[in-house]
């Protein structure tokens, strides 16, 4: 059996790289903390422009944070409640657009996307038929990152947990599947939408908080899909009475099912192999998605392994109904941007991808977008690990509040947080945890008294936000 390679590079991970050198303190006093894990207002963040960067550091300062009641981004302001969870360092990340700005490796992948859409679908006159959307806002309704996509209430990535909210009804999108629906609403049936996305989770190379999505849309109508059949009158996109199978919905007809899967897949295949390579071995798996059925994911073989590079399927025509395209059939499929440069490029860290530092941004100065490239590694700095343990209070802890509050400290100085035990008193029943945090700085060597600033400010705040009683 060959082992499968899963780079899981579209959850979340990560942290600031401080790359210039300065005193880690200045960042690290009272009122530089006072806004940890609490998700307060923020304001006099930029309105969808690259934030100005000085010298290497990776990015901007956090914002100022006062007792509002009020998160502001992107010139709007939401009112907080029990739901807000959004941090100053996330927040400093939108408007950043990576995946829009020339010659960054998350910009050469989306290009590379759109330039095989734009030749391979082409029109009567030449034109694309393949609209592209790059900048729509990341701040989107929580009915349109789940309920639009038939996303169950009680669907574990609902989580408060697992995302970031601005309030109860307005969130950070995550995935870019939020506009879907919209988009489709609008008239639309053929698009590419590429965007940064949100979602809270571990911490180490190939996670970050923050990451981009790409995916397709294409709508068919009846005339348009069984165009080159034989029996073109005889065929329909639907079927009553139908009943859902593996293979199809219960409304669709199996013949337009197969055409559509077919495009879809040959679509994808045609997509893959101009980015990996013609000869590249492609196998497809079935999956679940909420809002698509059927559905699959593609893995392709690579140095050696499986690795699963996107996810794909026949649209689910509740959806389109909901959209006021009733009357057509479609597929949609998503890609992560970073899993693909990663990948491709051989970029080792997803914190790399926020760095200013021109050794690495110079690389990808191509003059061809399809031009091959491997990513040259800047000097490795040697890793400080520090270990932190706590008693968990009785409830209320998650894991991904503590990454996130880590997160918001150490920011990119952090490389990777490991749980490496987990003991139960025998007699109280009380859960401690250990946790291995690992500090590396990606231009220069860390001393350990700087880490340890930086370490205490961790343990504070632990105690202080989460409830947690140390062991230290």
């Amino acid at each position: 059996m060959s082992k499968k390679l899963r780079l899981a590079i579209d959850g979340p991970v990560v942290m600031a790289l401080f790359f210039h050198a300065r005193p880690l303190s200045s960042l690290l006093n009272p009122a530089a903390l006072s806004w940890v894990s609490k998700g307060v207002t923020m304001r006099g963040l930029p309105a969808m422009r690259l934030i100005p960067h000085r010298g290497v550091e990776t990015e901007a300062p956090a914002p100022h944070l006062n007792a509002q009641d009020s998160v502001e981004v992107l010139g709007r302001s939401y009112l907080r409640d029990d739901h807000t969870n959004v941090t100053a360092k996330i927040l400093s990340k939108v408007g950043r657009n990576l995946h829009t700005r020339a010659h960054h490796p998350l910009w050469l992948i989306k290009e590379r996307v759109k330039a095989h859409f734009y030749r391979t679908y082409t029109g009567r006159r030449g034109n694309p038929i393949f609209s592209v959307f790059d900048n729509l806002s990341p701040v989107v309704t929580v009915e349109q990152n789940f309920d639009s996509l038939l996303i169950p209430p009680d669907h574990p990535s609902r989580k408060k947990g697992d995302n970031y909210f601005l309030n109860r009804g307005h969130m950070l999108r995550a995935h870019t599947s939020a506009h879907q629906r919209d988009l489709v609403r609008s008239g639309l049936d053929s698009f590419l939408l590429a965007g940064d996305v949100y979602r809270r989770d571990e911490i180490d190379a190939s996670h970050y908080p923050v990451f981009h999505q790409m995916e397709g849309v294409r709508l068919f109508s009846e005339h348009q899909l069984f165009a080159d059949a034989e029996r073109h009158g005889q065929l329909s996109l639907f079927e009553e009475d139908g009943q859902r199978s593996p293979q199809k919905q219960e409304t669709h007809s199996l013949h337009a099912v197969r055409l559509v899967e077919s495009d879809l897949k040959r679509c994808l295949t045609r997509l893959i192999r101009h980015l990996f390579g013609e000869d590249l071995e492609i196998r497809w798996v079935e999956c679940y998605f909420p809002f698509t059925h059927p559905s699959f994911e593609m893995e392709v073989r690579f140095q050696g392994d499986w690795l699963e590079v996107l996810g794909c399927g026949v649209m689910e025509q509740q959806l389109l109904n909901s959209a006021g395209a009733e009357h057509k059939m479609g597929w949609a499929f998503g890609l992560g941007l970073e899993r693909l440069a990663m990948v491709l490029y051989g970029i080792p860290d997803i914190r790399l991808f926020w760095s200013e530092d021109e050794r690495f941004l110079r690389q990808f100065h191509l003059p061809h977008i399809d031009q091959a490239v491997t990513f040259q590694p800047l000097s490795k700095y040697p890793p400080l690990l520090n270990d932190i343990s706590f008693w968990l209070p009785a409830q209320g802890y998650s894991e991904n509040d503590f990454y996130d509050l880590v997160r918001s400290i150490g920011g990119d100085l952090v490389e990777k947080v490991s749980l490496v035990d987990q003991f139960t008193h025998p007699k109280n029943k009380k859960v401690s945890h250990c946790y291995r945090i690992a500090y590396r700085h990606m231009e220069r060597t860390l001393s350990q008294e700087e880490v340890r600033v930086v370490h205490r400010a961790i343990e504070r705040a632990a105690e202080q936000d989460l409830g947690v009683r140390g062991r230290y």
